[in-house]
C-alpha cells in the first residue's frame, strides 16, 4: 500500500488513500505508526471521497482508536489533496468532511514541500455532557459559558482544569511556571484516563506569556505526548480568551513549532500553520 508521511509543527502522520480499501484502519494505524517496527507517526490519516464536501477524512491514533478531530492532521491531508489532484489546481478554498462535521480550509501559501493552510476547527462546545466530562458543576466555577477551575487531585498535585470540546474533549491547565517543568509523562496518562472522562481526554498545560502569546505542551488521548496538537492549540486559545487571559489572534508555541488560532468568542475557531510533505513509500501488507 502506498503512503505519504507528512508533518505539521512536528505532529506527524502516515496518509493513505482509502477509497476501495477494506482493511481494518485501526489495526493498520497501530502497525504503521509504531516508531520502531513501522513507519512511525502520531496517527494514520485516511483520505476518502465525500458526497458532502470536496474530500473526506478519517484519523486513527497510534493505539488504533479513531479520533473525531485533528487540526494538524487536517492541514496535512489538505496539503496532500492539493498536491495530488484531489481538488482543482487553481482551488485555494475547499471543504473536508470529518466525524466532527464539515471543515473549511484556505491555502494561504502553496509550496512543493511546505504549504501554509488555514482551516476552520468548528465552534467550541462547553456543555459538560457534550464534551463529555462527568463533574458536579458546584465543584468548579462556571465562568461565563465555560466550566473552569475544576479541582482534580493527582499524585498529590491539584490541577485546576478548564473543559472545552473542539469536536474532541480537552482539559486545559494553566500554570505560571515554564511548561517544560511540568511532569507531563507522569500526570498526562492519569488525566487522560481519569474516571470523570468517559471517552478519555486530551490534556494541555499552558503558560500565558502575554495576551497574544502562549506556550503549551499536550498529552494526546490514545497517543501520548506529541510535539503539537491543532485541536489542543484551539482549546488552549479558547480557554485563555474566555477567561480573559488572551485576545485573538493567539500565537501558540509548541515543542514542534508555532500555530495561530483566531476566535471571535462565538463562531468557529480558525487555525493556521504549515504542513510539510516528508517522504512517500510503500507499506508491505501481510
Amino acid at each position: 500500500m502506498k503512503f505519504t508521511k507528512l508533518q505539521s509543527a512536528g505532529n506527524d502522520f502516515v496518509l493513505i488513500e482509502g477509497e476501495g480499501v477494506t482493511c481494518d484502519f485501526g489495526q493498520m494505524a497501530e502497525a504503521a505508526c509504531h516508531r520502531h517496527f513501522g513507519i512511525g507517526a502520531d496517527g494514520l490519516l485516511v483520505l476518502l471521497p465525500s458526497e458532502k464536501a470536496d474530500i473526506g477524512m478519517r484519523i486513527f491514533n497510534t493505539d488504533g482508536s479513531e479520533a473525531e478531530a485533528c487540526g494538524n492532521g487536517l492541514r496535512c491531508l489538505i496539503k496532500y489533496a492539493a498536491d495530488n489532484g484531489f481538488v482543482n489546481s487553481d482551488t485555494t478554498e475547499l471543504t473536508i468532511e470529518t466525524i466532527a462535521g464539515i471543515r473549511k480550509a484556505c491555502l494561504l501559501k502553496k509550496g512543493v514541500k511546505t504549504s501554509v493552510i488555514q482551516s476552520s476547527m468548528g465552534k467550541p462546545e462547553f456543555n459538560a455532557a457534550k464534551i463529555p466530562v462527568n463533574v458536579g458543576v458546584d465543584r468548579g466555577k462556571q465562568f461565563d459559558i465555560m466550566l473552569s477551575d475544576y479541582p482534580l487531585l493527582l499524585k498529590d498535585k491539584e490541577l485546576r482544569l478548564n473543559f472545552v470540546s473542539m469536536g474532541n474533549p480537552h482539559a486545559v491547565y494553566f500554570q505560571q511556571m515554564p511548561v517544560d517543568d511540568f511532569p507531563l509523562s507522569i500526570i498526562g496518562p492519569l488525566v487522560e484516563n481519569n474516571v470523570i472522562f468517559p471517552r478519555h481526554v486530551n490534556f494541555e498545560i499552558a503558560r500565558i506569556i502575554d495576551r497574544q502569546h502562549i506556550e503549551m505542551r499536550v498529552w494526546e488521548r490514545g497517543v501520548g505526548e506529541t510535539l503539537a496538537c491543532g485541536s489542543g492549540a484551539c482549546a488552549v486559545a479558547v480557554a485563555a480568551i474566555t477567561l480573559g487571559h488572551a485576545v485573538s489572534p493567539v500565537e501558540l508555541k509548541l515543542p514542534g513549532g508555532i500555530l495561530k488560532a483566531e476566535w471571535d468568542g462565538s463562531e468557529e475557531v480558525m487555525l493556521s500553520g504549515a504542513a510539510e510533505t516528508v517522504f512517500s513509500g510503500e507499506w508491505l501488507l501481510d
